[in-house]
């Protein structure tokens, strides 16, 4: 296996991103302690696909999110979160029956922050195979899905499996993130046999070494992309924390170092970051390598802020930033 060649990802356009996911209200404790005990929070929203939407629409990309919404007052935060930051909402539907989700996130000075959801009988979570069909995907370029649909319902499921085949068969490119979250999950064999089904349907998978462990026995960067490349996918980026990211597409590979910054304030959106950044550079024709760079640069920037998708620049805020931080090693 070659392992210094940049390659290019073949598959994927220009055109429109569908994402699919919940969207959820945050509240970030303003002070250090137990989540319990802390009197003030920062409101905000949240949700992994809805980060990455964030990062494609700064970016330039033209991000459709699909998800459901109560009409209550954390419903209408989200909506007008997502027409601020230039989101199409056209597949954004509403149940009256059902509340929007939300979470709360500890402060933390080392570590990662600790999280709490409300998101069991959400309106999101009513989301099926019959929301799917009423997609029109004819100008769909490329469909992200994470990890984190799935276990919300056994619609939820179902509409995941649906999402990918309809992908596929209309011709879009597919992303997937597995972003591994065993305790929203009703059992482990359960989340490694969805997870690695969709990731053997994909295009494109960006794992992290842990998740390589967890469904497939991977301990090194190497390992865990062969696998992910053993089970069905034709390409795979694995992120390796601050120090960068691994690519191969089963017969080149190559490494890219991440950036430096000097403190971290919050880990919590810097792989959806790092997404958001891989995908709007593939999008526009560049190779792996340069894909990866913007991912790190994007990764980097977000966990200099608290909220979970704020940091995301604009082109300028991202060349600004790369201009000012060195690579790793």
């Amino acid at each position: 296996m070659t392992t210094t060649a940049d390659f290019a990802v073949e598959g994927i356009k220009p055109g429109k991103v569908l994402l699919v996911g919940e969207a959820m209200a945050l509240f970030t404790a303003m002070e250090e302690g137990d989540l319990g005990a802390v009197d003030t929070f920062n409101a905000s929203v949240a949700g992994a696909e809805l980060n990455v939407c964030v990062g494609l629409a700064r970016l330039g990309q033209k991000p459709v999110y699909m998800t459901k919404l109560a009409p209550d007052p954390f419903g209408d935060r989200i909506r007008a979160f997502m027409e601020r930051n230039g989101i199409d909402t056209s597949l954004v539907t509403l149940d009256a029956a059902r509340p929007t989700g939300f979470m709360m996130k500890s402060k933390v000075s080392t570590g990662d922050p600790k999280t709490h959801y409300w998101r069991k009988g959400s309106a999101a979570s009513t989301m099926g195979p019959q929301d799917v069909d009423a997609v029109d995907f004819s100008d769909i370029s490329l469909v992200h899905l994470t990890g984190i649909l799935p276990p919300l319902s056994d619609t939820t499921l179902a509409a995941s499996h649906e999402l990918v085949k309809r992908a596929r068969e209309n011709g879009a490119f597919v992303s997937f993130d597995p972003n591994l979250r065993p305790a929203i999950w009703p059992s482990l064999d359960l989340m490694r046999d969805t997870l690695r089904t969709l990731a053997s349907q994909a295009d494109l998978v960006l794992p992290g070494i842990g998740e390589g462990h967890e469904l497939f026995g991977a301990d090194t960067l190497e390992d865990t992309a062969q696998a992910f490349i053993d089970n069905g996918a034709k390409y795979v980026v694995v992120k390796d924390g601050p120090s960068g990211a691994y690519a191969t597409d089963g017969e080149h590979s190559v490494y890219v170092p991440g950036f430096v910054v000097d403190t971290v304030v919050d880990t919590v959106g810097a792989g959806d970051g790092f997404a958001a950044g891989t995908l709007s550079a593939l999008l526009e024709g560049k190779s792996i390598a340069e894909a990866m760079e913007r991912g790190c640069a994007l990764g980097a920037i977000q966990t200099q802020f608290v909220s979970d998708n704020e940091g995301l620049p604009t082109p300028s805020e991202l060349e600004a930033f790369k201009t000012s931080h060195h690579r790793a090693g």
